[in-house]
């Protein structure tokens, strides 16, 4: 038997197809395994180029891979590049295929003999086991996330767990600032570890997380577009991270070798960077409630302590005001009571800041002009902030008014420009910005973290200043928190506008970080309609005629202080200690020209419910309530005066005289 009839028996007894091709790429010979295996005829095969059982586009870079063989020929066994080809049948049909590769010398020059083998099935049996290690990964994801007791516990361990399973060279987990302008790497692995490895390029990162769209390179040497990672060679993959629709950060994984992110790698990417934005949105959920909750406990907390000390203010302030009527003709008497009396009104400051905080100071909201508000804010800053704090007023486009307290807002703004000026000791810029801000209705729930579905006005002030470590920035907004040194400030500032804001319905939303600045977002209801002009200060009011005054009043030393106020002011007083009794007393036959009452009268019904039951006693009863705690103390068709504690003298006669001046007038 001849040489050449030995090769074709063996060349048709191997059960893998085979092809030997010539140094032109064109098919010299083919046994009928290979026929069967791409659907062709006996001897159809003959005379074709070998790039024609390769779909078209893969056919020029697999022309290149055979010339480049060509010219270093050598055996390559199966398996050992790591990937497979894809083979093409006439119908259209394609399917994976793995090749081995020999050079074969003869009379007709060289010659490679190519084995090919259909790993259809062997490629669905590692698919399928790829695909187990990545649920098994992805479970394995989602246990951390519940047994986590913070961010860190799941973000830092994602760039190994990832890195490991999809044996890969770098993976990063990012996030965007509250501005957007920067990116912080959280957690990475193969970004820092070498001096070579590829930097990132944080305009492209910007760009491609907020656009909100999975990225995907799969050769870097022949990519036409800017990726975030830059690298001479390999592939790679950006993964955004959402937070209520809105990209928060990426996952960023980059491979060696080029065309690595299959489809498989590729669906893990994006369930991991699902289960990580879900856990970092419910963390944040979580820790934003219990900020919250926590803030309001605090709230209840000051503004109880609020309302007891301005008991012990009243009787103070009270007392030196009688005294000080007493003491009229003693010399340096009155220098002393009125020094006091500062001190006292300092103190009532102080209460007005923590009732501030707690939400149950009284505002008086209405439309305000906001770019008129800050002009006159502006001037005013100017003049206060120095030489080397520079700033910048911007108002974006018409706007609404807001609904707000303006003296209030006034006082927010000015103390949110100056905590910036403090941050900034050797000078720098300070910006405020309004603007629209519409949060949209979505099914389900809370719309914009603490801000129901409407239209606001958000007021921006940010400064280039030191910025705030994360375990000061998780405070700020304490009363009595202060990072300044002793005398410069008592930590009240940022938590009375914060009250302000939740209480005329809005927010406040700092973002801040060490060597950044600082941002704070002031969020105001948009107003509906123009509030009513208020009504112009009345001018003096008559003395008391002699009048009964009833005076409800549950603490006996406050309760001290009215009468002698009262009777100070030419009124009579009878005095009760509850809301019981002041019912009682209506109800027989006790003189009553007005009733000045506290509103929280301890147990049982309190000063606004007595208001009204007192009404019902007596039609048209001229009714002052008086508190500490500057709770909302009129239903919608009720109109009670409000003094506030502590108060003075004059304060209690010219409040009487307006409750029962119609009185007079109709007398």
């Amino acid at each position: 038997m001849s040489a050449d009839a030995s090769f074709d028996g063996l060349f048709e007894a191997v059960p893998d197809a085979l092809l030997l091709v010539d140094g032109d790429g064109r098919i010299v010979q083919a046994n009928a395994q290979a026929e069967r295996l791409f659907g062709y005829a006996p001897g159809e095969l003959l005379g074709k180029d070998v790039e024609a059982l390769i779909p078209s586009a893969a056919r020029e870079r697999h022309r290149g891979y055979r010339q480049s063989y060509m010219a270093r020929p050598h055996v390559r066994p199966m398996g050992v590049s790591g990937q497979s080809l894809i083979g093409l049948r006439p119908d259209g049909t394609q399917f994976p295929v793995e090749i081995a590769l020999s050079p074969i010398g003869g009379a007709h020059g060289p010659r490679y003999l190519a084995s090919v083998r259909d790993i259809s099935e062997t490629q669905r049996a590692r698919q399928a086991l790829v695909r187990a290690r990545y649920d098994a990964l992805a479970a394995r994801i989602g246990q951390l996330a519940l047994e986590a007791q913070d961010e860190s516990g799941v973000v830092d361990a994602l760039p190994r767990l990832l890195a490991d399973a999809l044996d890969i060279a770098a993976v990063a987990v990012l996030f965007v600032s509250g501005d957007r302008q920067s990116v912080e790497i959280r957690a990475s692995v193969g970004l820092d570890e070498d001096a070579a490895a590829p930097a990132l390029d944080e305009a492209a990162l910007l760009a491609d997380i907020g656009g909100g769209e999975t990225r995907v390179v799969d050769d870097f040497a022949a990519a036409a577009s800017r990726f975030p990672l830059r690298a001479a060679a390999g592939s790679g993959v950006l993964v955004p991270l959402f937070d209520r629709g809105r990209p928060m950060g990426a996952l960023l994984a980059r491979a060696p070798r080029p065309r690595h992110f299959d489809h498989d790698a590729l669906h893990l990417l994006r369930s991991v960077a699902h289960l990580a934005a879900a856990f970092v949105q419910r963390r944040r959920t979580e820790e934003q409630l219990a900020h919250s909750q926590r803030l309001d406990a605090i709230g209840q907390l000051t503004g109880g302590i609020a309302h007891d000390f301005n008991n012990l203010l009243t009787v103070m302030s009270g007392s030196l005001q009688l005294l000080e009527l007493e003491c009229a003709d003693t010399p340096g008497a009155g220098e002393l009571i009125a020094s006091a009396l500062r001190s006292a009104g300092r103190g009532a400051e102080l209460t007005g800041k923590l009732l501030a905080f707690a939400r149950r100071q009284r505002l008086s909201p209405r439309a305000v002009d906001v770019p008129a508000l800050l002009r006159d804010v502006e001037s005013m800053l100017k003049r206060t902030l120095g030489d080397s704090v520079h700033l910048h007023v911007e108002c974006a486009g018409p706007l609404a008014a807001a609904y707000a307290d303006p003296s209030q807002l006034e006082a927010a703004l000015l103390n949110l420009a100056l905590n910036a000026r403090d941050a900034m000791p050797r000078g720098g810029e300070i910006a405020v910005e309004a603007s629209a801000y519409e949060v949209a209705a979505r099914p389900g729930g809370d719309d914009d973290g603490e801000l129901a579905a409407g239209d606001y006005l958000r007021i921006l002030v940010a400064d280039t200043g030191r910025g705030m470590a994360p375990e000061t920035l998780a405070r700020a907004m304490e009363p009595f928190f202060t990072t300044k040194e002793a005398g410069r400030g008592s930590g009240l500032g940022l938590s009375m506008v914060y009250g302000f804001a939740k209480q005329s319905g809005g927010d406040l939303r700092i973002d801040s970080a060490l060597g950044y600045g600082t941002r704070v977002e002031l969020f105001l209801p948009a107003a509906r309609a123009p509030a009513a002009a208020p009504a112009p200060p009345g001018g003096a009011h008559a003395p008391g005629r002699g009048e009964t005054v009833l005076v409800v009043e549950d603490d006996a030393a406050v309760r001290a202080i009215a009468l002698a106020f009262l009777r100070a002011s030419g009124y009579r007083a009878a005095a009760v200690a509850s809301a019981g009794e002041a019912l009682r007393y209506l109800a027989g036959d006790g003189e009553a020209a007005a009733m000045f009452s506290d509103v929280m009268l301890g147990e049982g019904m309190n000063g606004k419910a007595l208001a009204a039951a007192a009404r019902r006693l007596r039609p048209g009863l001229p009714v002052v309530l008086t508190s500490g705690y500057e709770t909302e103390t009129a239903d919608a068709d009720e109109a009670f005066d409000l003094l506030r504690k502590p108060y003075r003298r004059e304060q209690v006669a010219a409040a009487i005289a307006r409750a029962i001046g119609p009185r007079r007038e109709g007398g």
